[in-house]
């Protein structure tokens, strides 16, 4: 088959699509004809190296994807050729109340082979079933962000209507999936962005304020539009550049709830702050599989509307890289096999 294949950590140019082994199917697999994909910044991550992450190469990238079950393995109940599914890429011990606190927690695409390809072998316990009006785009490109800002929002934070929460970069992949989520449970709705489109973009997706982060510093912004006060909740994925400011931005018993660090994992932090404040640093990574369907059934009937910034061939997924590093647009970045095209 055709796949995604990245040949050693490093820039795009260490990105291939070529032959690849076919897979070959656990008794507790799905082999998906895979019909659309998706990035997220964790593949670019991924691409230049986790610290202490040491993947098999070459290593096929991917998170998100879709498409239709081609053949099961012999101990698989839940699906049946020529079923519709999408990938939810965090694999935990489903005996555990929260599998995402397994010790053995791990991700598809980020620390095992992912699904950038033309077919894929996925445990059944990570497919979900799509239906059957759901465009492709759609189904490939959606359950990693929603899930994690329906996480960071909903269960992590604990939101509640009436609050006022501030959402980083909401025009990229978490950033518009929560943008809608806080919207949706009833929060005053706080949303940054670099461009007047992206500005636009929330404010016609859940946001009820908006700063253009390039031309003032978000937390005084924050505090001028609240009166000094500040926000509630912070979504946080960008890390060092915006940590400080994310801090500042909280009033008194705030929230940070942070899934990333885009930006830098290593921020400096007002410790002084946050004790004299008492701000909660609240960590929140992908989601349990109640979380994962609680969610998705919102992006099938409509009540969340993923945005696509641009569908590619998966031939050219070096470009596709190159589209989420410059932050171009807004929205999730598909890649369909060339073979689909």
């Amino acid at each position: 088959m055709q796949a995604v294949k990245i040949t050693e950590h490093g820039d795009t140019d260490v990105i291939e699509y070529g032959e690849y082994p076919d897979p070959e199917v656990d008794r507790d697999e799905v082999l998906v004809d895979v019909k659309a994909a998706a990035l997220n910044h964790l593949d670019i991550w991924t691409r230049r190296g986790m610290p202490g992450i040491d993947l098999e190469m070459p290593h096929v990238p991917g998170s998100d994807a879709a498409g239709v079950v081609e053949e099961v393995g012999a101990d698989v109940t839940r699906f049946e050729e020529g079923d519709r599914v999408a990938v939810t890429a965090g694999v935990g011990d489903l005996r555990m109340d929260d599998p995402t606190l397994d010790p053995r927690f791990h991700i598809i695409g980020e620390h095992v082979q992912g699904v950038h390809s033309e077919y894929a072998a996925v445990p059944e316990d990570n497919l979900i079933p799509v239906p059957e009006d759901v465009d492709w785009a759609v189904a490939g490109s959606s359950c990693l962000v929603f899930q994690t800002a329906w996480r960071m929002l909903i269960d992590r934070a604990d939101l509640e209507a009436g609050e006022k929460v501030l959402v980083l970069g909401a025009s990229g992949g978490v950033g518009h999936a929560a943008l809608q989520i806080a919207d949706y449970a009833g929060a005053e709705v706080y949303a940054t962005g670099s461009t007047e489109e992206k500005l636009d973009y929330a404010r016609e997706h859940g946001a009820d304020h908006v700063c253009n982060y390039e031309e003032e510093d978000f937390a005084d912004w924050v505090l001028a539009e609240t009166d000094g006060r500040g926000v509630d909740v912070v979504v946080e994925h960008v890390g060092a550049p915006t940590w400080q400011d994310s801090l500042k931005s909280l009033t008194k018993g705030g929230r940070l709830v942070t899934c990333g660090g885009t930006g830098g994992g290593n921020p400096e932090t007002d410790i002084p702050r946050i004790f004299w404040e008492q701000l909660q640093i609240i960590g929140s990574t992908m989601a349990t599989p109640d979380q994962v369907d609680e969610v998705m059934d919102l992006v099938w009937d409509g009540t969340f509307e993923p945005a696509i910034r641009e569908e590619l061939p998966m031939s050219e997924t070096p470009r596709a890289h190159e589209i989420i590093e410059n932050r171009e647009g807004f929205g999730k970045v598909v890649v369909r096999p060339d073979s689909e095209l």
